[in-house]
């Protein structure tokens, strides 16, 4: 049995339950932008297959745009619409905390973010209140479950908190959303859907954004005490 039959199999279909399939047309409207999402909705669909239940809408979380932007993107499949909000990265993908995803991680503690395919579970009360439970299928993000990557809402998330500080807040590797926003998540994406995260940076008039170079880091130089008077130090530098 393969990790996406288990994770169907064991966690989900006693919370939800399977439910058919229901597969759409996909039109091809909308700005390229919005073109380019329903193909990666439908590429990443069929490589889920059999875990998603539920194929009508996909989340894709365009990472390689600045958290300042609407990087959320819901791919409606049968009304044929893109709708495009807010969301929040890990601490551990963007430590200069510039609204920017530098890195992603798998591992425990890294707060950072996941890239890859996620199937959406069951809603549960957490630390953030009402939040979704998602299961990571692919080894970038297969440890998911264990280090508590779910959906969330968070004020750090808000249209004020953008206002205010020209970015988001940032998550322990989340996908952080404000109030209102969230909401929309909970009734569109929750139970059995599609959830993708990757740098594809997708700007909303279908160009790609560039993210700024880091910054280059100062060369740290070894301070050594000058030597005893006749002393010789055969390796400088080692101590």
């Amino acid at each position: 049995m393969n990790r996406r039959e288990i994770i169907k199999g064991g966690i989900v279909a006693g919370a939800l339950g399977a439910l058919p399939a229901r597969v759409f047309a996909q039109p091809m409207a909308g700005s390229l932008r919005d073109r380019e999402l329903f193909a990666i909705a439908k590429r990443e669909l069929d490589k889920a297959g059999d875990a998603i239940w539920k194929r009508d809408i996909v989340g894709i979380a365009d990472y390689g745009v600045r958290s300042s932007e609407p990087r959320f993107h819901f791919v409606n499949l049968g009304l044929g619409k893109v709708d495009s909000y807010h969301v929040s990265h890990g601490t551990g993908s963007d430590p200069e905390h510039d609204g920017w995803l530098n890195n992603y991680s798998n591992v425990e503690g890294s707060n950072a973010t996941s890239k890859g395919a996620y199937v959406t579970w069951e809603w549960y009360k957490g630390r953030y209140g009402t939040s979704v439970r998602l299961g990571g299928l692919d080894p970038t993000n297969d440890n998911a479950l264990r280090r508590y990557i779910v959906m969330h809402r968070a004020k750090y998330a808000e249209q004020s908190h953008l206002e205010r500080w020209g970015r988001l807040g940032r998550s322990n590797g989340c996908f952080a959303m404000g109030e209102d926003q969230f909401r929309i998540a909970l009734l569109n994406l929750s139970g059995g859907r599609l959830l993708y995260a990757d740098s594809l940076g997708l700007a909303a008039d279908g160009s790609r954004v560039t993210p700024p170079a880091p910054e280059p880091k100062p060369d740290l130089k070894i301070l050594q005490p000058d030597p005893p008077q006749g002393e010789q130090i055969l390796n400088p530098g080692v101590y």
